[in-house]
């Protein structure tokens, strides 16, 4: 042996230490057992701790056996572990006995990242599903690799004094399971049983118990005999019906105060999905992923389910199972579906308290299938879909919360730390941390008391939870948002306002971790626009500081405000009279049947006199007017609902597109009377529906690809991002995402937000930062 291969063996065998910092989501994932089975297979010693910071690993042993443990750790980790960050520093040799894992370790610097709730497992589920398991048919059953996460934790680090388990001390069986490394519920932080767990009650809606030993069978029995059910989840209450039962969807419509919105659906299996539902392959892998979001489904026509659960809609929103309750509330077959809608009064938070579950849904539920495991968060349903293109599918998000909150969207780089405010509707916040941005879960429309308390408590949770201390506050152009008067009452922070469709725009490209400048296309239903107009058909010249309008859609007067976005035949008739003039009068048209004359002409005389009529360049109410044009729609029970429909219809294969043009300027105007004024026509000529729709959104595409075309060339700009509501729309999405493509253009769009509202906070957080550095 040579003189370097001796000092080599002699190296690779000596004895050395290390400390390990590890970042990520870290904690109640398993991690700690992993990383203590893992230095016993590698002969070595020392100890891991949870830290507010993560896990901190002391390790001793020879050094190549150190090289191969730090390589397993990374390439073995468990399943639902992320790592964002090892770090490593030499140790003095300590000689450690063996390898423990000790007590956590408390700090100043809270940065460990929180795991989302996860559904439960299939090891628990097969336990749960075996009479000879002593946790047979126990509601609560959970272990390392699956259950609740963020909706109980109330600090960290991640430990069950830390979590609403911590009223619930752990039987003896249960304490031998939770300290042995062996185990699969090793330091699983909600480890229980029926000995020494949550239980679960039925009762009536005058809080009077139900006496039975079975009370999840007495429910699922209630459910069959057309009985409504508020059942206690994971992140709030559902209110539950059997969705074949038409008697008892109707009646919870009526109650709920919910007339035509669709109905979230929940089944035992994909089998039994696919007896009422097309799935895909990738929407398939999207339920049985781990955080079980509703995924919007193609009907199968005719079904056995209530046509209540979603009238006039080509699509269903369903999910699988995924706490241990729902599974047994299900059964094997014993429904084919179960309505599961959000536990809520209309436009107020989901519930998640059970006296507050006794105050406001006893008007609702018939029964309460409750528990006595507190939720700490309360989180509503993710709602995804799968967008099929040409070479790939798309996960598009509709609503992001559980199941995908806390993990932050990671950004291209360190930025300050923000706090952005969110808009009025679908609202959500975002705090900055890092490279890190922490958005919210879904907080709602911030129209009510409870809603805005929630949009508070929330701040607080996320701020204290992740030790987030925001010098900066975000918020958008509108003056009477509440979540805009909230950040003006923060006399300690910096104060940014942030334009509404700017912030549409970096919300995409702060995802996408995309450099700016970018052509934007921001087209939504409404937004403070810096005339004081309500923007919504935007192209912009955005970068992350600033942003320039460089075309939009043609202002059209919105008579009566906010009602016309209740009432679309208000736009339909704004649209008409602006292109037509009095000659409107003679068109054949459903709107001008089917709406009072005297209510037609006073919205004239509205218009007129500009009362109460602000003007917008709003795509969404474009696609609103048109819907009325059409007689699709002249009123409205939920936001989007006319916009919806007429792209539903649009199903005919034709290329044929409506006249259109551009009226040059430093801001590029695009008239909407050529496009009314072809619908109109083809309604005179009886062209069908679909055929319109189709030609309506083929119009769109080329428009604004070509609009596109022309401001990159000008502008020396080859990337164009689309962001706002409207992009929930799949055809404008993908079709507008292939045209710009053919044109040499790189395209960005949403895959980690939700394009709508729900995301605007991200991009408010992304340009408050922007213009601090800039500054500084």
């Amino acid at each position: 042996m040579t003189e370097t291969e001796k000092a080599q063996f002699i190296e690779m065998n000596l004895m050395i230490a290390k400390r390990l910092e590890i970042k990520g989501i870290v904690q109640g994932v398993g991690f700690r057992p992993f990383v203590f089975r893992l230095a016993i297979r590698h002969g070595l010693t020392g100890e891991v701790a949870n830290t507010s910071a993560g896990v901190s690993v002391r390790i001793e042993g020879q050094s190549m056996q150190i090289e191969a443990f730090c390589a397993d750790i990374v390439r073995k980790k468990p399943p639902l572990a992320h790592i964002t960050e090892i770090s490593e520093y030499p140790e003095t040799v300590n000689g450690f006995d063996n390898f423990s894992i000790t007590e956590s370790k408390t700090d100043r610097n809270r940065s460990t990242l929180i795991s989302p709730d996860v559904s439960i497992c299939d090891e628990c589920l097969k336990e749960m599903s075996d009479p000879e398991n002593r946790r047979y048919r126990y509601p609560f059953i959970n272990c390392t690799d699956c259950g609740p996460r963020y909706s109980i934790i109330s600090d960290i680090p991640y430990d069950r004094p830390d979590t609403t388990m911590r009223h619930f001390k752990m039987c003896r069986q249960c304490q031998s399971e939770y300290d042995n490394p062996g185990n699969r519920r090793f330091h699983a932080q909600p480890n229980a049983c029926e000995v020494c767990g949550p239980r679960v009650f039925l009762c009536d809606n005058t809080r009077t118990g139900i006496q039975t030993d079975q009370p999840v069978e007495k429910a699922a029995e209630l459910l069959r005999q057309g009985y409504i059910l508020a059942v206690k989840g994971l992140g709030g209450f559902h209110l539950a019906a059997d969705a074949e039962n038409h008697k008892a969807v109707v009646r919870l419509r009526k109650r709920k105060h919910r007339e035509e919105k669709p109905f979230a659906l929940m089944s035992h299996s994909i089998a039994l999905i696919c007896c009422y539902a097309h799935i895909r392959p990738a929407e398939e892998s999207l339920l049985l992923s781990h955080q079980r979001p509703i995924v919007i489904l193609r009907k199968k026509e005719p079904n056995c389910l209530s046509d209540a659960v979603s009238p006039r809609n080509r699509y269903f929103g369903v999910m699988l199972p995924y706490t241990p309750l729902h599974y047994l509330l299900l059964g094997q077959n014993r429904f084919m579906a179960l309505v599961m809608t959000s536990g809520n009064r209309s436009e107020e938070p989901i519930v998640s308290d059970n006296e507050e579950a006794f105050s406001r849904l006893s008007g609702i539920a018939d029964y309460f299938l409750i528990h006595n495991r507190d939720i700490f968060v309360r989180s509503d349903d993710s709602i995804v879909r799968s967008e099929e293109a040409e070479t790939s599918n798309t996960i598009r998000f509709i609503r992001r919360s559980r199941g995908y909150v806390p993990m932050p969207i990671f950004l291209k780089r360190a930025y300050p730390q923000i706090l952005a405010c969110g808009a009025e509707m679908k609202n959500t916040v975002c705090l900055t941390k890092g490279n890190q941005a922490f958005l919210s879960q879904h907080i709602g429309d911030l129209q009510h008391s409870e809603t805005y308390s929630f949009f508070t408590q929330t701040i607080s949770h996320i701020r204290r939870i992740l030790d987030i201390h925001p010098q900066v506050i975000a918020y958008d152009l509108h003056p009477d948002y509440l979540s805009t008067r909230y950040a003006q009452e923060q006399q300690n922070m910096r104060q940014i306002p942030v334009q509404h469709h700017h912030a549409h725009i970096m919300s995409c490209m702060a995802e996408n971790q995309a450099q700016t400048p970018v052509i934007g296309l921001a087209f939504d239903g409404t937004g403070y626009g810096t005339d004081g107009n309500l923007w919504g058909g935007e192209v912009l010249l955005a970068e992350t500081e600033q942003f320039r309008r460089i075309a939009h859609l043609s202002y059209i007067p919105m008579p009566g405000g906010a009602a016309a976005i209740k009432e679309p035949w208000r736009m339909a008739i704004s649209y008409l009279y602006s292109t037509f003039g009095d000659e409107m009068w003679n068109l054949n048209l459903p709107v001008l049947k089917e709406i009072e004359e005297k209510k037609i002409k006073f919205l004239i005389e509205m218009i007129r006199k500009k009362i109460a009529s602000p003007l917008t360049s709003s795509m969404g109410r474009l696609f609103d007017g048109i819907a009325g044009i059409m007689g699709i729609r002249s009123h409205v029970s939920f936001e989007g609902q006319a916009a919806a429909e007429l792209e539903m219809l649009a199903d005919e294969n034709t290329d044929s597109v409506y006249d259109c043009e551009q009226i040059s300027g430093d801001i590029r105007i695009i008239p909407f009377q050529p496009i009314i004024r072809g619908v109109t026509e083809d309604m005179q000529k009886r062209i069908s529906l679909p055929e319109i729709s189709t030609k309506f959104h083929n119009t769109l595409i080329r428009l604004f690809s070509e609009l596109c075309e022309i401001a990159g060339k000008e502008n020396g700009v080859k990337q164009a991002a689309l962001s706002g509501g409207v992009f929930q729309n799949p055809i404008l999405s993908s079709g507008l995402t292939q045209a710009l493509e053919q044109k040499g253009f790189q395209v960005f769009t949403h895959t980690r937000v939700p394009p709508n509202d729900g995301g605007i906070s991200l991009g408010q957080a992304l340009i408050a930062a922007g213009k601090v550095e800039n500054e500084e």
